[in-house]
């Protein structure tokens, strides 16, 4: 008889530790709906962080560039690469159909073509070539030197050969010594609907770091 009561004891205790160690691996394994919850709540935040970063970059994306500039001696061509390469921008040199010589260059000279040329604001020098598809641009630096205070009229040429309404204008210059004046506004009444930013005379010399400090102080978001 104390044998059987025995094992019955023996026989309850060993139930009683099985269902103990049922009960504390329920409590420690998590269900598989809170798992579930959880991995979506990472996807979707992960998802909404994405969306957002895509729309910024399509902000940017959607600005499309162009540097454009007339240079006879390549100072102004040096700074417009800066532009372009900072901003990775597509480039566009204004080039004369009759090309300037170093005589026509000549500012001493009251008979060069350049003299002739900047005594008279009708003069409107031809321009080799064009640019392709100007509606797909909506910000455009234009650069030139400056020539007796004011832009060569090559680049007046320029300005009357497009509809640029609706886009974004930030004039450039080089010179001498001379400022931008009054030549960025001479150049504004050549257009119409079109957003005009102040100007900036730069120097040949300047890094294109130099020109990327004044192209960001424009705040128009679009250099990295």
């Amino acid at each position: 008889m104390k044998k059987a009561i025995a094992i019955l004891l023996s026989l309850t205790m060993i139930l009683g530790l099985a269902a103990c160690g049922n009960s504390a691996s329920q409590t420690e394994q998590p269900s598989t709906e809170d798992t579930s919850v959880e991995s979506k709540a990472d996807t979707n935040s992960a998802e909404s962080r994405t969306d957002m970063e895509n729309t910024e970059n399509q902000d940017v994306q959607d600005h499309k560039v162009l540097v454009a500039y007339f240079s006879a001696t390549g100072t102004t061509k040096g700074v417009a690469e800066h532009i372009a390469n900072g901003l990775n921008a597509d480039i566009y040199e204004i080039v004369p159909e009759d090309p300037y010589t170093d005589a026509d260059l000549n500012y001493n000279d009251n008979n060069s073509r350049t003299t002739i040329e900047m005594n008279d604001p009708n003069a409107r020098p031809a321009i080799s070539g064009s640019v392709e598809n100007m509606e797909q641009y909506d910000i455009i630096f234009v650069g030139y030197p400056i020539w007796w205070g004011e832009a060569p009229r090559i680049v007046s040429t320029f300005m009357e050969s497009y509809d640029f309404s609706g886009k974004t204008i930030v004039p450039f210059c080089t010179s001498g010594g001379s400022g931008i004046g009054s030549s960025a506004s001479n150049l504004e009444r050549l257009t119409s609907g079109a957003t005009w930013l102040d100007g900036r005379r730069l120097n040949g010399s300047d890094s294109q770091d130099t020109v990327m400090e004044w192209v960001n102080s424009l705040d128009l978001n679009l250099a990295e």
